[in-house]
């Protein structure tokens, strides 16, 4: 099956097309090779084919909305009414949604068709979607290799004609890393450009809804589409939306290139900065200005944003307590298991030889959990992943009383640091080119033991969230090891527009 962008595909229909014909091809590579990459949870085949035909001939009347033509796969983390939305956790393994998030709602205004569920890192927390209750999934164009995360689904499906777009979500470049390794596009907005409303939350003041699309066009196509104020998202912003098509045919003179010397030092692969520095080398040459920057502060990025990022995910995540919906321990295993040590207690007690170990064995009978306290740990320890309980242990304690300061406190005046030097930058240049990950795509398995490495692939990512800003990560060739190496971009809040400029320039060199 050839593929083809959004436009590609609406004027092949409007050319006398079958678009049912068309989503049916894209179903049957799902059937075909899905089993061995694991990228589609679920999907809504027969939804989809109604939906085909009513589209098609809303395209050929001339009244189809603007992403009439989209395929579309969604991160397993947005809501969609009547859809699982299990976040990758055994927590939320068949919990239905009850309504649409602000986004869908969008999309499908727009005709677009929404056909999967796509595979991700449980609770977008993780950087290769090795960390999901559905097992891992494996990148198309090398599968002994990770796809990226958290959005990794997301961005395979794109890479392996399963969607023409999809929609992941990005809080520390979860969008960004996963297009880089699997050679697509992705576009993280501005915090509070598109609407967080149905988005189950990791950490609310960086999280971001975002394309991952074959082509900057499409990208811009569904980022006009779901970009906006939304009073559902009090965090969604009051600024105007621009015609992001307007960006497509400028030219790169004019374009002022921001190059700082902190992403290009120790730690990155050297074909991937020869590559980027290349292509910054051809935009000069196409008319670019390239101005030498510092962000100074980025050497405290990963720490800061770990400490934030994790403080954020322990608050959000303590609504999933088995009350209310979601997973929940068996409640007579665990009366049982109560009763059972209130009996072995009681024994120590009478069996204590001393004064001493009768007291020990008291004060343990005393501080034994009530059945709703053990009820939530069960729950909890049950219904969360490793990788999550890590990070929720790790803001629950720079959260703490005695750290607070230390910690979460310093944490926020650095983000505030970080977030001067991007806006001292931008008075000077309109992107910032970097690479979008220290290395290409690594080996299933490689950095399962190792969190610190896992953690270190965001570090070129995680200062537009840190910042607020918007993010691209387009492809800009290969790597000696045949995968595919990320070049992103960076642009000031709510100036999408410089993004979509730059990487479409890129995209055609």
């Amino acid at each position: 099956m050839k593929l083809l962008d959004i436009s590609q595909t609406r004027e092949q229909v409007r050319s006398g097309h079958s678009f049912q014909q068309t989503v049916s091809q894209y179903i049957e590579r799902i059937d075909n090779s899905n089993p061995g990459l694991n990228i589609v949870l679920r999907d809504a085949r027969d939804e989809a084919l109604v939906q085909a035909e009513q589209i098609e001939k809303k395209i050929r009347d001339g009244s189809a909305g603007k992403l009439a033509g989209a395929i579309m796969g969604i991160k397993d983390v947005i809501c969609e009414k009547g859809k699982i939305v299990s976040c990758g956790s055994n927590m939320l393994r068949d919990f239905h949604s009850v309504y649409d998030a602000s986004v869908i709602q969008r999309l499908k205004n727009e005709d677009a068709i929404l056909l999967s569920r796509l595979n991700m890192d449980e609770f977008a927390m993780g950087s290769s979607t090795e960390n999901s209750i559905w097992g891992a999934s494996k990148n198309p164009l090398d599968p002994s290799r990770v796809t990226g995360g958290s959005s990794g689904g997301s961005a395979a499906a794109v890479a392996a004609g399963f969607a023409n777009a999809t929609l992941g979500s990005d809080t520390g470049g979860s969008i960004r890393q996963p297009a880089a390794y699997c050679g697509v596009v992705g576009l993280k907005p501005s915090y509070g450009r598109v609407s967080r409303y149905g988005l189950v939350a990791y950490a609310s003041s960086f999280d971001s809804i975002g394309p991952l699309t074959n082509t900057v066009e499409d990208a811009a196509k569904v980022l006009q589409a779901i970009a906006g104020r939304d009073d559902f998202d009090g965090t969604s912003a009051f600024e105007s939306v621009p015609d992001y098509s307007d960006a497509l045919n400028e030219s790169a003179k004019g374009l002022r290139i921001g190059v700082p010397e902190e992403y290009f030092g120790e730690g990155l692969d050297p074909e991937i900065r020869e590559n980027v520095l290349s292509r910054v080398n051809q935009l000069e040459k196409d008319g670019a200005t390239i101005v030498p920057i510092h962000l100074p502060h980025m050497k405290y990025g990963i720490a800061t944003y770990y400490v934030l990022a994790t403080a954020e995910a322990s608050s959000n995540l303590a609504r999933f307590d088995g009350v209310k919906y979601g997973h929940r321990a068996d409640q007579l295993k665990v009366r049982e298991a109560l009763r059972e040590e209130e009996k072995f207690l009681k024994d120590q007690i009478k069996q204590a030889k001393s004064d001493t170990d009768k007291s020990l064995w008291s004060t343990k009978l005393e501080k034994m959990d009530s059945p709703l306290v053990r009820l939530y740990k069960e729950t909890r320890g049950e219904g969360f992943g490793m990788e999550v309980k890590r990070r929720i242990m790790l803001g629950t304690y720079v959260l703490s009383a005695g750290y607070y300061d230390a910690y979460y406190g310093k944490a926020q005046r650095i983000r505030r640091l970080i977030q001067k030097d991007f806006i001292e930058a931008f008075k000077n240049v309109d992107v910032i080119v970097s690479p979008t990950a220290p290395t290409t795509a690594f080996k299933l398995g490689s950095n399962q033991d190792d969190p610190i490495q896992m953690y270190l692939n965001d570090i070129y990512t995680i200062s537009a969230n840190l910042a607020g800003v918007c993010g691209i990560s387009v492809p800009s060739g290969l790597h000696s090891d045949g995968m595919p190496i990320g070049l992103q971009f960076m642009a000031n809040a709510f100036d999408e527009k410089s993004l979509i400029r730059a990487g479409r320039l890129v995209e055609l060199q």
